[in-house]
């Protein structure tokens, strides 16, 4: 009986408006997760009262207390106990200023919300004020408001935080672990607010020190360390009134997670996957699978075309039109990474001239004389070149001699001479090992190569910039009949029109049966069912739609990959100048499309250290 009694009082219970202390609490749960939610709040609100000096200092890593010293505008005495009401703000009067709000903060909820978790002690003054004033709040009350004696600016000390929801203090992690979650949240701020200086104290020691800088250059050194300056790339790009700023890692540099990557829209950092989508979607055939760049991406949009009041914490926002901010990023990058230069240790390859003009005649070039022998026998390369068609870069055999530099990301200017320009025609073919590996020498180095690897991106080059021309496709004398299942066969048909873009005829042939009619050349000869069961898994890996430039280049790499030279396949020393040729004419050659390594470098101090000359 008492269970049917409990549960009738829960039916027949009455509607209540909550309590403000307890509304308050529940409040803060979406605002305040852990110690440097408060750190993020705080900081932000300092920048937005025009600071320009900001000491913030942690003790316990945030837990025990968190203290924001700022020289920003300060808040008059008459306002201060207004600032710690719900919903009280000085940044918005009307509803129309949401869709043009510029500043951190505006709907007043972060500073009631810490306060009526925690105690909260404020000393602030304004400008002009004969003294400074000191208030103490704690669980969202004030106990004091007092004349103080104070300088110019805000200060908050927060202590004693969620002392009144136990439950979620004992899920913060240690003391450690919470202070790098707090100076993760001060370097955000820090490398979009170049002119501000920030210094973090936890438990008495420094641990922060960030100056005021005039270029973001100088800020991401600062906080990143200046080998990261030496070998990032600068981007630009501009859509419409959108503009994308940043720095970007080269495929050579990734991590194991997505720690090193920044993304601000408005100067405000942002968590998006519609932005790290379109970041990895411009690295996806240029780095190794489960790997991540490092990217600092700028998006300046206007306010009318994107909504930041999508989430209390204000980490999420909406667009307007993503699909142009998805391009614009995907193509940005893509044409920065396009040009990297290969390199071997201490080399520096000249920059190429004339920009997209050039890249797309010496792409042009490639694409006319790279042919492949069709049939059953094995991929090989058309090796009747006229050596004058070939334009070596300068530097390379035939080129001419020349010193050039080029800026790194602090302007300095690091000088290539001629010796040191790399090209893989210009390198000596030694031979290959297990018909597999090409060897090659240079002055300095020894150079292994993965003839499929190389071959692979070749392939994937020509058939990207073919996009949009007739694809070079055989008819198949006898049309091959696959039969499905019925889950796999619907994965294909939703492919067909791609697949018929690049070359390969596939048609429905009866219930779950499908008739493959045409093939690309280079793939004449191979085993189309298991291409079809290949291609199915490409389309099928992901339980997301992808776009259909993504699916497009996965079927390409997938096509590339099937129709290059094998392990195993011998090379005459013609096809190896050949393929060299390809390599030095195409946008990126130091991974084939699923971002394996292409090649290898073994320098001369290795080769001495091996034979105990060092």
């Amino acid at each position: 009986m008492g269970i049917f009694e409990k549960e009738e009082r829960v039916v027949q219970g009455k509607i209540i408006v909550m309590p403000e202390e307890l509304s308050n609490r529940i409040a803060a749960g979406e605002v305040v997760e852990r110690p440097a939610s408060i750190v993020k709040e705080l900081v932000e609100n300092a920048l937005d009262a025009g600071a320009t000096d900001i000491l913030v200092e942690l003790e316990g890593g945030g837990k025990r207390s968190i203290k924001v010293v700022d020289n920003g505008r300060g808040i008059d005495r008459d306002d201060v106990a207004l600032a710690f009401e719900r919903h009280a703000t000085s940044k918005i009067y009307t509803f129309e200023e949401i869709h043009t709000i510029t500043s951190f903060g505006f709907r007043g909820e972060a500073i009631a919300s810490i306060a009526s978790i925690s105690r909260i002690e404020m000393l602030t003054k304004r400008a002009g004020a004969p003294s400074g004033t000191r208030v103490v709040v704690r669980g969202g009350r004030i106990e004091e408001v007092i004349d103080a004696g104070c300088p110019v600016g805000t200060s908050v000390r927060v202590d004693d935080i969620f002392y009144s929801t136990p439950a979620r203090k004992k899920f913060m992690k240690g003391d450690s672990t919470e202070q790098a979650h707090c100076i993760d949240a001060i370097v955000r701020l820090a490398l979009s607010n170049t002119g501000v200086k920030i210094r973090v104290l936890a438990n008495g020691r420094p641990v922060l020190n960030v100056p005021k800088t005039e270029k973001l250059s100088d800020r991401i050194a600062l906080v990143f360390g200046d080998d990261f300056g030496r070998h990032a790339l600068q981007i630009e790009g501009r859509k419409g009134d959108t503009t994308l700023l940043g720095v970007i890692s080269p495929p050579d540099r990734t991590r194991s997670n997505t720690k090193g990557q920044f993304y601000f829209v408005n100067n405000r950092f942002i968590r998006d996957k519609l932005l790290n989508h379109s970041v990895m979607a411009a690295y996806r055939r240029v780095i190794e699978p489960r790997r991540f760049p490092s990217v600092v991406l700028f998006v300046d949009i206007p306010t009318g075309d994107v909504d930041i009041n999508v989430h209390p914490s204000k980490m999420e926002v909406r667009f307007k039109s993503p699909s142009e901010i998805y391009s614009l990023i995907r193509e940005t990058l893509s044409l920065s990474l396009s040009g990297m230069p290969v390199a071997l240790p201490d080399f520096q390859r000249p920059p190429s001239e004339g920009g997209a003009d050039t890249y797309r005649e010496r792409v042009g070039e490639t694409l006319r004389r790279y042919t492949l022998k069709s049939g059953a026998e094995k991929r090989t390369f058309d090796v009747n070149v006229p050596k004058a068609e070939v334009n070596p870069a300068p530097g390379s055999l035939g080129g001419e001699e020349g010193i050039s530099t080029r800026p790194d990301l602090f302007g300095r200017h690091v000088t290539a001479s001629p010796g040191e320009a790399l090209s893989f025609f210009s390198l000596t073919y030694l031979g290959q090992i297990a018909n597999t590996y090409l060897v090659f020498s240079s002055d300095s180095a020894l150079i292994l190569m993965d003839q499929h690897a190389a071959h692979e991106r070749v392939l994937f080059e020509k058939l990207r910039i073919s996009k949009g021309g007739e694809p070079a496709a055989q008819g198949l004398l006898i049309p091959e009949v696959i039969t499905l299942q019925p889950g796999r066969f619907d994965l294909l048909m939703n492919t067909v029109d791609v697949l018929k873009d690049l070359g390969l005829g596939v048609e429905r042939y009866g219930e779950n049966t499908v008739i493959v009619k045409q093939v690309p050349v280079f793939l004449t000869g191979c085993n189309l069912e298991a291409l079809i069961s290949d291609v199915i898994e490409e389309v099928g890996d992901t339980g997301r739609t992808e776009s259909l430039d993504e699916t497009r280049d996965k079927l390409l790499a997938l096509m590339a990959c099937k129709g290059a030279v094998k392990a195993n396949d011998a090379l005459t020393a013609s096809e190896v100048t050949s393929l060299c040729r390809d390599l030095d004419a195409i946008p990126f050659a130091a991974t084939c499309p699923h971002g394996r390594p292409l090649y290898t470098v073994i320098g001369l101090r290795d080769l001495e250290r091996m034979f105990k000359r060092r």
